[in-house]
């Protein structure tokens, strides 16, 4: 009875102390986790501490955290060892200061991430001599064509190969193709509303009348739709043919995808649509960056035919073809590519017996140093952009730094990568 009476003065008497008054880590551990996994801005992380009565709140001791946080970090990460990596890198602003990014194709790591004054050739070339005095030796690099980006590249790597990035290639002949998409739904619309029209019509002349234009708005309309199919078309097979291989399992060689490139861009440009030659001419006179993937891909296809039995090595090729377009495709192309993947893997698993492990392993491995796009690196500026919302585009190299060490050390939820984080790939070690 004494102790409970002990006890129960002491509940009501004394100071409430909570877990995080006890323990100083458990409140670090919850700032950060507000920060960098729930992407709150300081004043959030404030509101949220004060209304659990967590002390101290105050946006100034958030910042000076953060900030001490983010100089114990590096701004590029430092290897033990030379370590060849294929680069992937861009540019995205924080108001007007650009964050000049560069991250590993494979593994997806950020290597080197810097809150510059500008985007010249120059400051780009510092940044990648930082990644070499770190022990990172470039084997090329996928980018668009931001002028200072590929002239810091050439002049710090000039040996190096440089890919231009497929997405940013073509995107301006894509959206022509949603602009004749629109313009066919509003022919549409105009033939359907003159069709409307001369049923209404009452008197001889208002049908002559209505009936001429309902001719016109259904030829405008027809030809609308042609455009639409025929470059829908095009732009179907010019996907197919920047594929690293063919239907049959081949790797496609340079030659080819010229050939086959020239003459698709020919037929676009005998579309008659206005915007479209202004958009194809700098694809015709870049071709040759276009075909950097395939001479790559030329190269691997000499060394596997060496090691593997030809036959089997074009199932492999188709099996890893569709495994690679498995991830990024919405559910019902993704179970289509997963059953042409197992179906492969099975036809080669029956010639190749006991060495069909080791030669699968190979050859995925060797196709997946094919580097076509530096789209990884949008994910990577998709992961910074709501730090910089957070902060209204106020960064600083501190914070850049916290959100380097969060990407690299986060494990993967879905994907090819599911359950590793990119330091873990990156290096090797768990």
């Amino acid at each position: 009875m004494l102790f409970m009476v002990h006890l129960q003065l002491e509940t009501l008497l004394s100071d409430e102390q909570l877990l995080f008054q006890k323990d100083h880590r458990h409140l670090e551990h919850l700032l950060l986790l507000l920060r960098l996994e729930g992407k709150c801005s300081l004043l959030s992380i404030a509101s949220i501490l004060k209304a659990l009565e967590y002390h101290p709140n105050s946006v100034g001791y958030l910042s000076q955290f953060f900030q001490s946080a983010g100089q114990a970090l590096p701004s590029t990460l430092l290897m033990p060892s030379q370590t060849c990596v294929f680069y992937l890198s861009d540019e995205i602003f924080a108001l007007h200061a650009p964050i000049l990014v560069t991250i590993d194709a494979a593994s997806t790591a950020i290597l080197n991430i810097e809150l510059a004054s500008e985007r010249s050739a120059d400051t780009w070339r510092a940044h990648f001599e930082a990644l070499e005095a770190h022990h990172f030796f470039s084997l090329g690099m996928a980018s668009d064509r931001g002028l200072g980006l590929v002239a810091g590249y050439r002049a710090a790597c000039d040996m190096a190969l440089w890919v231009a990035d497929y997405f940013h290639e073509f995107r301006d002949l894509f959206e022509v193709l949603h602009h004749v998409e629109r313009k066919a739904y509003a022919a549409i619309d105009k033939e359907d509303d003159a069709a409307r029209k001369f049923a209404r019509a009452k008197s001889e002349a208002t049908l002559a009348k209505r009936l001429q234009q309902y001719e016109t708005a259904h030829h405008t309309c027809e030809q609308a739709m042609a455009l639409y199919d025929q470059l829908a078309l095009l732009l179907h097979l010019l996907r197919e043919a920047l594929h690293i291989c063919s239907p049959h399992g081949r790797l496609r060689t340079p030659e080819d995808v010229r050939t086959e490139l020239t003459l698709l861009f020919h037929m676009i440009a005998e579309l008659d649509y206005a915007a479209i030659p202004n958009t194809r001419k700098p694809l015709h006179q870049h071709l040759d960056d276009s075909l950097v993937p395939f001479k790559h891909a030329e190269t691997i296809d000499a060394e596997l035919r060496a090691v593997v039995p030809h036959d089997v090595l074009d199932f492999l090729v188709l099996a890893w073809h569709h495994d690679h377009f498995s991830y990024p495709s919405p559910a019902k192309p993704q179970h289509y590519h997963q059953h042409e993947r197992e179906f492969w893997l099975a036809c080669a698993a029956e010639l190749l017996a006991d060495e069909f492990d080791t030669l699968k392993t190979l050859v995925f491995d060797k196709l997946d140093t094919i580097v076509r796009a530096s789209s990884l690196v949008e994910m990577v500026n998709g992961l910074i952009r709501p730090y910089c919302n957070s902060c209204k585009g106020q960064i600083t190299q501190e914070a850049l730094n916290l959100i380097m060490f969060y990407h690299n050390h986060h494990r993967y939820k879905s994907g090819k990568r599911q359950g590793k984080a990119p330091i873990e790939l990156l290096t090797g070690t768990p």
